[in-house]
């Protein structure tokens, strides 16, 4: 059989032919006992997903997992998803190290792109070692709700070897303190003679700033509005600024704004023609595109334009010497996941009580309550905006890159 029956594309387009789609599939249950009207593998799948309809997140999240193992069996192991054996689900494990050949499966600079663009590619590099056990996962809860769904007879990642115990997991994606003032150095250098110029390194500065003093998801600052910072006082009558973010699982939580985060965001608004400061209710979008309407930009938009400094950082990098190799590449992995991780450390690393990190990066849930003005949030909000800053005055004086360093 050949390989070229079926292409790489995206689930909402993908043609599988008859003898692979999985109407006859040796791991199909018996079809008397189905739960689910799906006849072959994809309308499982697609049913599969549907339960994560109004969650975003979740189900970009586990389309990619199920997506990318659907187009593997088809393409490289050249069977049905409803035939894969344990030994299939093993070399697809080993195969997501390393995605071979790359030109088909992995996306060119690795970057993003639209799910209709026919450069879009499943994967954008090999997974780490965290990222593959988190896919294995997210599969083996679709393998068992296909099974529960009379679908399939039975799970063939269950059983897979967990690995045996674990060790207590460490945060490794994280800008170190050197790697942080780099990335600062270089934004500050960036040129602001032209228009354009200007309106790339206000919103340089403010994705760094925002990410950094915020601790946000990308999907929250993709989604997120102006209008979601807001003034109260607190109980010895000072004035406090917050943000209200929606989190991962739709949890609402309140981040403290330091006076830093507000002038850095009066900065960026006015350079994009706004007033210093928003109004209540405001719906324009945290991160504006850097031309046309202020319409809100996709999750990959966002990571590209994160992407995008810190590959430009990491070019600056290189241009002051082969020692700086290494830190120009650990530069080019990282992500805007790794200022999350990056807020979390600096955090408790001045000496933020855990239970105010916590509360800040969301990880755990805000009650009711928390809409009210509390003494633990007056804490909260001290410890926050006294301990953790940007300080770009710190950045290094050097001499600002060309144009070209800046401008995609």
């Amino acid at each position: 059989m050949s390989k070229a029956l079926v292409g790489v594309a995206p689930v909402e387009t993908l043609v599988v032919p008859s003898q692979l789609d999985g109407s006859d599939g040796w791991n199909r249950a018996d079809p008397t006992h189905k739960q689910i009207s799906a006849s072959n593998d994809l309308d499982a799948l697609r049913a599969w997903l549907a339960n994560f309809a109004d969650k975003k997140t979740t189900l970009a999240s586990y389309r990619k997992e199920a997506e990318r193992l659907l187009l593997w069996a088809l393409i490289d192991a050249r069977k049905p998803l409803s035939s894969l054996t344990h030994e299939d689900l093993l070399r697809y494990r080993a195969f997501l190290l390393d995605p071979q050949p790359a030109a088909q499966w992995v996306s060119i600079t690795g970057s993003k792109f639209a799910r209709a663009d026919s450069r879009w590619r499943p994967f954008n590099g090999g997974l780490s070692a965290a990222s593959q056990r988190q896919a294995m996962v997210i599969l083996n809860t679709m393998f068992t709700w296909l099974v529960s769904a009379g679908y399939l007879r039975g799970n063939p990642i269950a059983l897979l070897r967990n690995g045996g115990r674990q060790t207590k997991p460490r945060v490794t994606r994280y800008l170190s303190a050197a790697l942080w003032e780099d990335v600062k150095a270089f934004v500050s250098r960036l040129p602001t003679e032209t228009p354009r110029q200007r309106t790339i390194h206000a919103r340089s500065r403010w994705l760094l700033t925002l990410f950094y003093l915020q601790g946000l998801r990308i999907s929250e600052v993709a989604t997120g509005k102006m209008g979601q910072f807001f003034r109260r006082f607190d109980s010895d009558g000072n004035e406090q600024w917050w943000l209200e973010t929606l989190g991962k699982g739709d949890k609402e939580r309140l981040v403290p704004v330091s006076a830093e985060l507000v002038c850095e965001l009066s900065r960026y608004r006015e350079v994009n023609g706004m007033p210093a400061l928003p109004q209540p209710g405001e719906r324009t979008p945290l991160l504006v595109p850097l031309s046309g309407q202020k319409r809100s930009l996709t999750r990959s938009a966002v990571h590209d334009a994160i992407k995008h400094v810190f590959r430009g950082a990491a070019e600056s990098l290189r241009t002051r010497g082969s020692e700086y190799a290494d830190r120009a590449a650990e530069l080019e992995r990282a992500s805007a996941h790794w200022l999350r991780h990056t807020a979390g450390s600096r955090m408790a690393d001045s000496g933020v009580d855990l239970r105010a990190i916590r509360d800040n990066l969301g990880h755990v849930s805000l009650n009711t309550t928390s809409i009210y003005l509390h003494a633990e949030d007056d804490e909260r909000h001290r410890q926050t905006v006294g301990k953790h800053r940007v300080a770009w005055e710190t950045a290094q004086a050097e001499p600002k890159p060309t144009a070209g360093q800046a401008e995609r």
